[in-house]
């Protein structure tokens, strides 16, 4: 009756982070909105600059990939008229025509599964709870794709 385990209780916490959401387990326990928990100027700064940064570094990438993609095309199409590969185009034609029609499979039905829907409804329901954040983070983004 004296030992010092008996002082405490036991609690399960892998049930409770299986109910909660993982924004809720990321950022704290007791977190809502960023409304209820910062006024506008800060939401304001915090979702500027997360967006500049966000932006500017989706520009830096966007452009390297756009290189990268653009040297391998223009390195292929040297590869082919000098001889080095030979593109089989009937073939390339055929894939091409196959995955036309796997596209228009799949675009037909034009539903979403239901675990995308869920994680559509929890993006949307973010959004609006934190308007002001949101709308920072989209004028900074657009700043940092222009910079």
């Amino acid at each position: 009756a004296g030992r010092p385990e008996d002082a405490f209780t036991v609690l399960e916490l892998s049930e409770y982070a299986k109910s909660r959401p993982w924004w809720r387990r990321v950022f704290a326990p007791s977190s809502g909105s960023s409304a209820e928990k910062y006024n506008v100027a800060t939401q304001l700064v915090i979702g500027g600059l997360t967006g500049w940064c966000t932006g500017f570094i989706f520009q830096k990438v966007g452009k390297l990939a756009a290189t990268a993609v653009g040297g391998g095309f223009f390195l292929l199409q040297i590869a082919n008229h000098t001889g080095y590969i030979k593109v089989d185009w009937k073939l390339v034609e055929r894939d091409v025509n196959k995955a036309k029609q796997q596209l228009k499979f799949h675009s037909s039905g034009n539903k979403m599964s239901p675990e995308v829907k869920s994680r559509v409804d929890e993006v949307i329901i973010f959004l609006k709870k934190n308007v002001i954040l949101t709308g920072g983070f989209a004028g900074g983004f657009l700043l940092g794709m222009a910079s």
